[in-house]
């Protein structure tokens, strides 16, 4: 049998890696690692207050998108933005949003550049209700709260990858400064960095599918102009750029991932099975068989509605405390397992009926002793 051709092969993996979004924008590629992270140059600074917010990789059912890096108005004087990372855990590249806090918090180790070199923050910092840029990582021209103090990072060659974990994934693990950010009060992204994804996102030319991991917005001045004159494309991409058929799994692993049944991640998403009516040709039997799968069918159901409504409240508490994107991802996993292990009793108690209900086999006439003389 002749090999899958690239496209084919892709549109399978693509079956693969639906995103999956919870309530902290957790969102899931499954088997796809991102690309690495292009080459490009910072825009000026348009005033003072801008923070840089670094490019990334997002994902959506298309594929990957390059959500550009660009300058934004910090939510309030003080605060600094940790940004977003994907980390490979449960077979799957998770995306955690980034966040406005006090201190910097993990962002995986990720060499974003522009004064994100894998830890904490080196391009500026508040005093008195102001900030101030170091001009060694930031293209600031028209702001006088300047200083300049050299970096130990590489803002012309991005040649990492852009995710934690994982085959050729960066090992880098949260220092105990950054747990202690990780676990502070937070502010999520702003509406405007907001609407500059969701501008991304329906931007064709941003995704890899289309640019190669060479993005012709790599940076914008403001959130959303994708316009004009303080946009930069990319220099190149990344020079460890692979095709995305080389991110994924092999062709083999694919088959055998897409033979699989999706799995289930919350109770909500748990069906009753749909199970025959017994004809054993008895009528009472049926009908004695049909009450023990009615009263079966009625015990499991009301175990996943139980267990749906904890799932929900749940949710609601992560809601109510605004739960960092670490905490809400600890959550998910435990309402997977949970999930996964209420559909496995349901099968195996299904099973134990069916078997029950199996008729006994009739029983073959004895055999005849081999010593036994036949009549004349």
């Amino acid at each position: 049998m002749r090999n899958l051709s690239v496209r084919s092969f892709l549109f399978a993996l693509m079956i693969l890696a639906i995103p999956v979004a919870s309530s902290a924008q957790i969102i899931l590629s499954i088997g796809f690692a991102p690309p690495p992270l292009p080459v490009y140059e910072q825009p000026v600074c348009p005033e003072a207050g801008y923070m840089w917010t670094p490019g990334y990789w997002a994902y959506a059912q298309e594929g990957y998108f390059w959500v550009p890096g660009t300058w934004v108005m910090a939510p309030e004087p003080g605060l600094l933005w940790t940004p977003g990372y994907w980390g490979w855990g449960d077979g799957a590249f998770v995306f955690n949003e980034g966040y406005w806090g006090a201190q910097i918090g993990f962002y995986g180790g990720i060499n974003y550049g522009f004064g994100y070199a894998g830890v904490g923050y080196q391009g500026g910092y508040w005093q008195s209700g102001a900030f101030f840029y170091n001009r060694s990582v930031n293209n600031v021209t028209n702001v006088t709260n300047v200083y300049t103090k050299t970096v130990i990072v590489n803002n012309v060659t991005v040649n990492n990858v852009s995710y934690n974990g994982g085959s050729g994934g960066l090992s880098a693990r949260p220092t105990a400064e950054e747990e202690t950010a990780r676990s502070a009060k937070h502010t999520p992204p702003t509406s405007v960095q907001t609407q500059h994804v969701q501008s991304a996102s329906t931007n064709h030319q941003l995704y890899e599918s289309v640019n190669k991991g060479k993005p012709g917005i790599a940076a914008t001045a403001k959130p959303g102009e994708f316009s004009g004159g303080g946009v930069v494309a990319a220099k190149a991409a990344a020079p460890s750029y692979k095709p995305v058929a080389s991110r994924a799994a092999a062709p083999a692993e694919a088959k055998e991932a897409a033979s699989r049944p999706a799995t289930a991640a919350h109770a909500s998403e748990l069906k009753p099975a749909q199970r025959p009516a017994p004809n054993t040709g008895n009528p009472q039997l049926d009908k004695k068989y049909t009450q023990q799968q009615d009263k079966l069918n009625a015990s499991q159901g009301q175990e996943r509605q139980q267990l749906k409504q904890k799932q929900e409240q749940d949710h609601q508490q992560l809601t109510k405390t605004k739960a960092s994107p670490a905490a809400t991802q600890k959550v998910e996993q435990k309402h997977q397992q949970q999930t996964q292990q209420v559909a496995q009793k349901h099968e195996v108690q299904q099973q134990k009926l069916q078997a029950k209900q199996q008729p006994a086999a009739k029983k073959a006439p004895p055999a005849k002793p081999a010593n036994e003389k036949k009549e004349n």
